[in-house]
């Protein structure tokens, strides 16, 4: 592990405690910091939009240009900014002082670091994807801007679909602008359920069908194009609902929508 990435051991250690017994015994830490359960695998890709994320530009333009700039677009130009987004994610998932908060598909964790300023010392936020590229960058970033004290924040490489955590491990999972670029995100949501204990929330932010053009023509041009699913206005909503989910709540913007609820 090279001494510009190292992660801070106590953080690893405290999400490496949160891991199913056959997943630990996997686990290696990588080089860059973060642990690593899939090795030489690879998280199945819906498209080229998911593949992009797995290159070495991506990571270093995403939280600064890239993001921003495709979340303007489809979020409309009086929709919620990055900031906002920031905002909504930790209302949605009511976050306090030492709760542990998990971010699917973390990408180069700028939310990650965020919940954890918010959780505190006490708590621990732990981003997770699939991309090495991208937490690389997380690691980096978070050392870079929290300093050697960040154990409170770790990393771990694994696949949305098959989350590695114990059962009732988390007090809150986000997953923003991710959810429509997996291969399987009804599996990914059954298993961001079975992680959250009893009473805590979801966050999610995907895209949403709406206006005039069936979802069949928005999706076989969007997916064409990127592999990206476009969901149904009441689908997410649904499929929380149907997963036990209580208080579930939505709110539209452009193609997208932020979508959460609380686990019974």
């Amino acid at each position: 592990m090279t001494e510009h990435n190292a992660a801070p051991a106590a953080a690893l250690q405290r999400l490496s405690a949160l891991l199913l017994a056959a997943e630990r015994a996997q686990a290696r830490e990588h080089r860059d910091g973060y642990l690593d359960l899939l090795g030489d695998s690879a998280v199945p890709s819906p498209g080229g939009g998911q593949d992009l994320m797995h290159t070495g530009l991506v990571p270093l333009i995403y939280e600064r240009w890239w993001r921003p700039a495709l979340g303007r677009v489809a979020k409309g130009a009086l929709g919620p900014s990055m900031q906002d987004e920031h905002r909504i994610a930790i209302e949605l998932l009511e976050l306090g002082a030492g709760d542990l908060v998990l971010d699917v598909a973390c990408g180069p964790g700028n939310f990650t670091r965020r919940f954890g300023a918010r959780v505190g010392a006490r708590g621990l936020a732990v981003g997770l994807d699939g991309s090495q590229t991208m937490l690389a960058r997380a690691v980096a970033d978070t050392r870079a801007l929290a300093g050697r004290g960040a154990d409170n924040v770790a990393y771990v490489r694994g696949d949305a679909a098959e989350l590695p955590f114990k059962a009732r491990s988390f007090d809150a999972v986000c997953c923003f602008a991710a959810l429509n670029m997996m291969a399987q995100p009804f599996a990914a949501i059954d298993a961001m359920t079975r992680v959250l204990k009893r009473g805590a929330r979801i966050a999610l932010f995907t895209s949403c069908a709406r206006g005039p053009a069936p979802r069949s023509l928005l999706q076989g041009v969007v997916g064409a194009a990127s592999g990206m699913t476009v969901f149904g206005r009441d689908e997410l909503t649904g499929a929380l609902a149907a997963r036990g989910f209580q208080d579930v709540t939505q709110r539209v913007a452009g193609i997208t929508q932020f979508v959460g609820g609380r686990r019974g």
